[in-house]
């Protein structure tokens, strides 16, 4: 059972934990929420899909079931990844559909400490504050936590970024 702690700037959390898995992109380290992975996959054949936006890969075949790929460095203006690199994929769902998130490599998996979860901070490069429900202070950098719902919100969000 979770317990409730007053924080410092008076907000009441649960001291319980959470888990996520953590993904690389552009040196940035990036938090899933374990429940929301369904799949890690490395790289994968892609069939592009005319018209799409650009941020938008195309679509592969994940035992049977059409997952579309997004290209997360594309979605976020980033550059694109070096040389033959290849990336890594996570897959979620979104709307009952699932989605391949592209990214760089895929790290571990962390249980944080909900009373140590906090806002985005002012200085959180745009991009991350974005699509970023908030961030973790681990020992050597900040973990952002990704919010799927805001990244696939593609009624929202239908320019290329």
């Amino acid at each position: 059972m979770n317990d409730l702690v007053v924080r410092e700037d008076l907000s009441l959390v649960a001291t319980g934990t959470q888990d996520f898995v953590t993904v690389k992109l552009a040196g940035q380290t990036l938090g899933i929420p374990v429940l929301a992975v369904h799949d890690v996959l490395n790289a994968q054949q892609i069939t592009k899909i005319p018209l799409a936006p650009d941020w938008v890969s195309g679509v592969l075949n994940l035992r049977g079931r059409i997952v579309t790929a997004i290209d997360l460095r594309r979605r976020l203006g980033l550059e694109p990844l070096e040389g033959d690199k290849k990336s890594m994929s996570v897959v979620v769902e979104h709307g009952e559909e699932p989605y391949s998130l592209q990214i760089d490599e895929v790290g571990e998996v962390l249980s944080l400490e909900d009373q140590l979860f906090e806002r985005n901070p002012v200085t959180l490069d745009p991009r991350w504050r974005e699509v970023s429900k908030g961030i973790y202070r681990l020992e050597n950098e900040l973990l952002a936590i990704l919010d799927v719902e805001k990244l696939l919100a593609f009624e929202t969000n239908t320019k290329a970024a």
